[in-house]
């Protein structure tokens, strides 16, 4: 299982390069697909010895080759990020279940690019979202479609929940917030639940640090949702079974 998490870290690296890349021009309709990183200073096209994910930015002390302008710490922190994330689903999913892994991994992906677009422009892209759910909708149809039902009820359950506050609240949070949910539900079933509660819970605390340190100032502020309920989503993925079997012991005898 080791080897496993060295290679999905690896990957975790390469794939973290191109979400920064795919998180920053989606939403502002660029080509995400073709066409080389520019420096945004300069202009120049990065090389492709300049482009190796962490090491790179490292070797070039954060700067731009050609002019020296500040390289952002985003990029090599988001390609750790990632993977860190691929690597430690790998070894705490402990699973030789492809199909589950594949839906771990993904989803790890999904939610760090979800959580830059909104960090930047409190945008949850659309098309981040509908590939999130078809890529899960068609692994969990080719693997175990009998779980299909369960995963859309949790889905449909959760995404109306946070719809519904968001109609009562819309200043708390956006409907983008209530479709990142419903996905959530795709991907983690009834651990959805806890993933939920988890990412309102660090929303409140984040939410009341603020009203403490700046008072009513505060409230006019606008903090983005959706990397709370990324965070949500890991726990979730990483611990969410767990955690609701646990509440069915204690609470509702088994």
């Amino acid at each position: 299982m080791i080897a496993v998490a060295a290679v999905a870290f690896v990957a975790g690296l390469v794939l973290g390069s191109f979400i920064t890349v795919l998180a920053y021009r989606l939403p502002r309709g660029e080509n995400w697909i073709a066409g080389r990183s520019r420096c945004p200073g300069c202009g120049n096209e990065i090389r492709a010895s300049d482009n190796i994910p962490v090491v790179s930015w490292l070797m070039l002390r954060g700067r731009c080759p050609s002019c020296g302008e500040p390289i952002s710490p985003r990029y090599p922190l988001t390609e750790l990020g990632t993977g860190l994330l691929f690597a430690l689903t790998v070894l705490i999913l402990d699973t030789d279940d492809a199909a589950e892994l594949a839906l771990g991994l993904i989803f790890c992906a999904v939610l760090v690019t979800i959580t830059l677009t909104d960090l930047d422009l409190r945008i949850i892209p659309n098309k981040v979202l509908l590939f999130g759910a078809v890529a899960a909708i068609a692994i969990v149809a080719i693997s175990d479609p009998d779980d299909l039902v369960e995963r859309g009820i949790a889905a449909l359950a959760a995404g109306g929940f946070l719809f519904l506050t968001a109609l009562a609240y819309p200043r708390g949070m956006g409907m983008g917030d209530a479709k990142l949910v419903g996905m959530m539900g795709l991907y983690l079933g009834r651990a959805v639940a806890p993933a939920l509660l988890i990412g309102l819970l660090m929303g409140a605390l984040v939410g009341g640090f603020l009203i403490a340190r700046h008072g009513s100032a505060a409230r006019k502020q606008a903090v983005p949702f959706g990397p709370f309920l990324a965070f949500g989503g890991v726990i979730g993925l990483w611990f969410g079974d767990d955690i609701v079997e646990w509440y069915e012991d204690n609470f509702l005898g088994g």
